[in-house]
């Protein structure tokens, strides 16, 4: 029998954030991740015994008016303001709504997915997380992208939205090396201390990323979720500069906190600065700008 996987979601929409922004893509969430990034929406993201967890509060198991389950699937759930907010993907308070599945059932799922049932020209699959570069992340994606090529329907783009901490495993790096018929996107975003509560000897691996960028044909993008402090600055230009340091040049992207529409538009004064000062901010340095615009198309919900 084939080994399952468990994966939080599957959609189709459009990538809203970054290089490729507004292009059509097909997603795989996987479930897990090594980080938390309990400091995202906090007034002070350094300081965990100052944060507001929604996502901990959460009665997974409250029923409604009629006495059934309140969250009967992933797509129940509420978006989270505040820490990670997609803490359903790696919290094992939700891994009852996690589904699960072999890479060829996957595939399939996926591929029902697509308007025509077939990629296109330019119809993206990212894989997203929890962390999609875990190691039984990557033994899944090898086989789910086989077995598309089985089906000669191999995507011509793929993207992996990574936190940029997991090695590569040697038999998926020789994968995408050789045998991957496709371009190969990197969408790496390192946690800050400074904004996500994660410590840089856990949260930023640059020689990792430098073995990601080896990837033959490969390309990619640093994209840092930025609260506007002078001290997030600093610590985004002092992870360039590691990045540079191992040969990492991909272009930088910034992006405001905030999950929801409103969450990117809040000020906390000295905290924490509106999407548009953000955007102000990183223009100064030259550095590109993103938001969350699949929010701002359809509102905040999981699965867009």
């Amino acid at each position: 029998m084939s080994k399952e996987y468990h994966y939080s979601e599957t959609f189709y929409s459009m990538q809203g954030e970054g290089h490729y922004t507004g292009r059509p893509t097909v997603w795989l969430r996987y479930f897990l991740c090594n980080l938390q990034c309990n400091g995202f929406g906090q007034i002070d993201p350094k300081n965990p015994e100052t944060y507001f967890l929604p996502y901990e509060d959460l009665d997974v198991h409250e029923k409604d008016l009629m006495g059934e389950s309140k969250y009967k699937v992933m797509e129940d759930l509420p978006v989270f303001e505040h820490g990670c907010d997609s803490s359903y993907s790696w919290s094992k308070k939700f891994k009852h709504l996690q589904r699960k599945g072999t890479p060829d059932e996957i595939k399939k799922v996926l591929e029902d997915l697509l308007p025509s049932g077939r990629f296109g020209s330019s119809t993206h699959l990212c894989f997203t997380g929890g962390e999609p570069l875990m190691k039984h992340a990557q033994e899944c994606t090898k086989g789910i992208l086989e077995s598309f090529a089985e089906d000669n329907n191999t995507p011509k783009f793929i993207t992996f939205e990574t936190n940029g901490t997991q090695p590569l495993t040697d038999s998926f790096f020789d994968y995408l090396d050789s045998d991957y018929d496709g371009e190969v996107f990197w969408s790496c975003s390192p946690k800050l201390w400074t904004v996500a509560g994660e410590k840089a000897d856990k949260a930023i691996k640059p020689e990792n990323v430098a073995k990601y960028r080896q990837v033959s044909g490969s390309q990619g993008q640093l994209k840092f979720v930025a609260n506007g402090t002078d001290e997030c600055w600093d610590e985004i230009e002092s992870v360039i500069q590691q990045m540079c340091d191992v040969g990492v040049d991909w272009p930088v992207w910034i992006m405001p906190v905030g999950a929801t529409v409103e969450g990117q538009k809040a000020q906390i004064k000295g905290h924490h600065y509106t999407d548009g000062e953000i955007a102000d901010m990183a223009l100064q340095r030259g550095w590109n700008v993103s938001a969350r615009v699949h929010t701002y198309l359809w509102g905040n919900k999981i699965g867009v």
